[in-house]
């Protein structure tokens, strides 16, 4: 048996203005927002909410310690319902506000403790990557396991995502490169999940038609022109978000944990270090299954023959953002036994929708590739 379903209810506004008029956010609101959104965005129509800059607890990827300080600040504060502004990191983050025990952190990510939701959550992405916002996932670097962990629980649903072309204006060239080539793994990695259906395909092969044929047009026009493509964009990572939040992640994501926790590489850098190596070992291993209708619909998008479509990927990619060695980070060949080792036993979850099964040697074999 194969399910699917989109939980939150998914609203398209044009301007942050109307989208605080609409949800009329005030008095028993948490508002997590950047001091910047904040101040370009939110500053004269928000009065009376709770705001919660993120950035004073923590720069770059989100971890336990950055929960427990906002939990610390906030656990006195009455507040009904949780509104996120921003990326990967405020959007997971502030996920766990909406639940009515989160502390110990640790102890949330492990099952120590039910997750009981008691807060409404609205959540409103302002970059075109991780689609956090139609999932019920929470990723955070848990710094006592120096690994990233997955909570994956329906009570992490949002009630409203809010898609809002506005708040992407100004998008750094190198967030929207790290986080839109998130979304497009998130597309390929649901699209040959195990647990794919018809419905997580369409929505899966929408992204990558969308998100490649963006990168194809910066590769010609240059830079500077994806600013004009950030709606489509932000479309095109809610549509992986949907994909791979019913067929799940893979090992590509599974193997760029412990390189993003251990040298705090970017979550999108740290999945394109992995991402081609990891399917064309998928391509060795199992060359007759779904991998073949992948190839088809990359190589007809790059105009290239299938038997080079992972070398065209590659060099596509690269135009968008270079691709680094693991060594270039500062990962040591110590590092890699470490690495293997969390991914066999920490990450069971996202291993468990690979295309074909990895052992311990596989996995290391690629990282050393990689290295």
């Amino acid at each position: 048996m194969k399910e699917f379903c989109i939980m939150p209810k998914i609203v398209q506004i044009d301007t942050a203005k109307e989208f605080c008029k609409t949800y009329g956010i005030g008095r028993g609101d948490l508002l997590f927002v950047s001091g910047h959104m904040y101040e370009r965005f939110f500053k004269t129509h928000t009065e009376g909410a709770v705001i919660v800059n993120y950035r004073n607890y923590v720069s770059g990827e989100p971890t336990d310690l950055m929960v427990e300080g906002i939990y610390k600040d906030i656990q006195d504060v009455d507040y009904e319902r949780v509104i996120a502004v921003g990326g990967g990191t405020i959007l997971d983050v502030a996920k766990l506000f909406a639940l009515k025990n989160i502390s110990p952190v640790v102890d949330l990510y492990e099952h120590k403790i039910e997750p009981v939701r008691d807060k409404k959550l609205v959540l409103v992405p302002t970059t075109c990557g991780t689609g956090s916002e139609v999932t019920n996932i929470s990723i955070l670097e848990l710094t006592a396991i120096h690994t990233k962990m997955g909570l994956a629980v329906p009570e992490l649903y949002a009630d409203d995502a809010v898609l809002i072309p506005e708040l992407l204006d100004g998008l750094p060239f190198y967030t929207f490169a790290t986080s839109s080539i998130d979304a497009l793994i998130h597309s390929i990695e649901s699209y040959t999940s195990p647990k794919a259906n018809s419905f997580t395909e369409m929505y899966s092969l929408r992204a990558m038609d969308i998100i490649l044929n963006a990168y194809k047009e910066i590769s010609s026009q240059g830079g500077d022109v994806h600013e004009i493509l950030l709606g489509e964009l932000l479309l095109a990572s809610t549509y992986a978000g949907i994909a791979f939040g019913n067929a799940g992640c893979a090992a590509v994501h599974a193997m760029s944990y412990p390189l993003g926790a251990a040298y705090h590489v970017p979550h999108g850098e740290a999945n394109y270090a992995v991402f081609t190596e990891v399917y064309e070992t998928y391509q060795r291993l199992l060359p007759e299954g779904k991998i073949e209708d992948l190839n088809r619909h990359l190589a007809a998008i790059l105009n290239c023959d299938v038997e080079n479509v992972y070398k065209n990927l590659e060099k596509l990619l690269n135009q968008i953002l270079s691709r680094r060695r693991l060594r270039d980070y500062g990962v040591t060949e110590e590092d890699l036994n470490d690495f293997t080792e969390t991914v066999m036993t920490k990450q069971g979850r996202l291993m468990a929708n690979n295309y074909t099964k990895f052992d311990e040697q596989t996995v290391k074999q690629i990282y050393r590739k990689l290295w």
